[in-house]
């Protein structure tokens, strides 16, 4: 059974035109952040944007999680295999772990 949930056909593929969108737009905060240090902007006004940045990809990472329980997932327990389930929920679970990790820092 081919995994339509992977490389070839992501969960986010129905969302892709706006997640390339919104990366755009992080992209272009994070060269805002290089300019800001470059021209000595004041610390804490730094630190703004760099909370503004990364609360933008927190909110990324949040649907890309939504979409791979919603598709990838969905698509494992319609598939009736336990093994593809569990490893789906192994992968999530581990994302999660990661992103939980980098929010408590």
């Amino acid at each position: 059974m081919s995994d339509s949930c992977h490389s070839q056909d992501p969960g986010y593929a129905p969302r892709k035109a706006a997640y390339l969108r919104r990366l755009k737009l992080i992209e272009g905060q994070v060269r805002g952040l290089q300019r800001m240090v470059d021209d000595d902007v004041y610390c804490i006004d730094v630190l703004n944007q760099v909370s503004a940045v990364s609360s933008a990809l927190q909110a990324v990472s949040l649907e890309l999680v939504d979409d791979h329980l919603h598709a990838c997932v969905k698509h494992a327990a319609l598939s009736g295999s336990e093994e593809e389930v569990n490893q789906k929920m192994d992968e999530i679970l581990q994302a999660v772990k990661r992103l939980a990790k980098l929010g408590g820092k």
